[in-house]
């Protein structure tokens, strides 16, 4: 099983900028989809933003898309998210998400708090 360490949240004011970082263990992280998914209080955990194995194609959720971007460097095992413009709606636990031939694996979450 992969593990996934999210690193990077915090506390950010409306309109300002932050990077969340995912390093996975394990061989199977290159050839893997991975994405960014968010869970508010009160709220289903809901899609962010996915990228292929190869980085050459990315999906994003209407609300972010423009604004966030995901990448990844297979090399050092990480999945990035770069969040700009960021707004109150964007709080939220941040998790990283590992999907495989072999499975699927989750990190542990880290906190995205936007003040208004």
């Amino acid at each position: 099983q992969v593990h996934l360490v999210e690193s990077g949240g915090g506390l950010a004011q409306a309109g300002g900028s932050l990077r969340l970082s995912c390093a996975g263990s394990g061989r199977i992280f290159d050839s893997a989809t991975m994405g960014w998914y968010r869970q508010a209080p009160g709220k289903q955990r809901e899609l962010v933003a996915t990228i292929i194995s190869n980085g050459y194609r990315k999906n994003y959720a209407d609300s972010v898309r423009g604004r966030f971007i995901i990448s990844r460097d297979n090399a050092k095992n990480m999945v990035y998210l770069d969040m700009k413009n960021l707004e109150p709606d964007d709080t939220a636990v941040y998790f990283c998400h590992l999907r495989s031939p072999w499975g699927e694996s989750w990190g542990q979450g880290t906190q995205v708090t936007v003040s208004s």
